[in-house]
């Protein structure tokens, strides 16, 4: 890659280790970043710069926050009886657009997938328990995605919550097994909300 300056090397380098980005995508996106104005590429930097500095968890519910709470946990228009389990912050995102849901979410940050050494201590299911612990939840809705990993996932949940008051559902299987939250349509998502299911 002699013919290629350094800094375009790199660059070309680091998008290719973004998800779903391979060499020849890379290559486009860097020739793209030299091609348009340099307040436009300064811009997309900036903006990587300011969501690594200002983005976090939020600390009650674990969604994508700018301060200590996201905008879910500070709304008093929520219904606080209501909390639907989700595995990643995109899944709550596709949810809320979905329209139906107006209550709280609890975000797992992963599913259990013991051949991907991941187990339940990874995730935010200690957080979770508590929450139920301390909460006046009246129903938990399981909406982890519909594939062995997210049913093994809700079936641990499951048990870990049953010694509390609370009806446990699950997502109604308008939503195809095997697919994933974020990629599913608005309309679906709201099927399986209203036709959500006891576990």
């Amino acid at each position: 890659m002699s013919e290629i300056s350094q800094s375009v090397t790199e660059l070309i380098d680091q998008l290719g280790r973004l998800p779903g980005i391979g060499r020849k995508t890379a290559e486009r996106l860097a020739y793209h970043l030299l091609r348009v104005h340099e307040s436009e590429a300064f811009a997309l930097s900036d903006a990587i710069r300011r969501v690594r500095q200002n983005v976090r968890y939020c600390s009650v519910c674990y969604n994508l926050a700018e301060g200590e709470l996201c905008g879910i946990c500070m709304d008093s228009r929520r219904d606080t009886s209501l909390l639907c389990i989700v595995e990643q912050p995109r899944d709550l995102i596709a949810l809320e657009q979905s329209g139906v849901f107006r209550g709280l979410y609890h975000v797992l940050l992963g599913r259990i997938a013991p051949l991907e050494g991941i187990g339940p201590d990874q995730l935010t299911i200690d957080a979770l328990v508590e929450r139920v612990r301390n909460g006046n939840f009246s129903e938990a809705i399981m909406a982890t995605n519909p594939n062995v990993e997210g049913d093994g996932t809700a079936l641990f949940i499951s048990n870990q919550l049953n010694e509390f008051p609370i009806e446990m559902t699950r997502l109604a299987r308008g939503v195809t097994s095997g697919s994933v939250l974020e990629f599913t349509n608005k309309e679906i998502l709201a099927d399986a909300l209203s036709g959500r299911q006891k576990l």
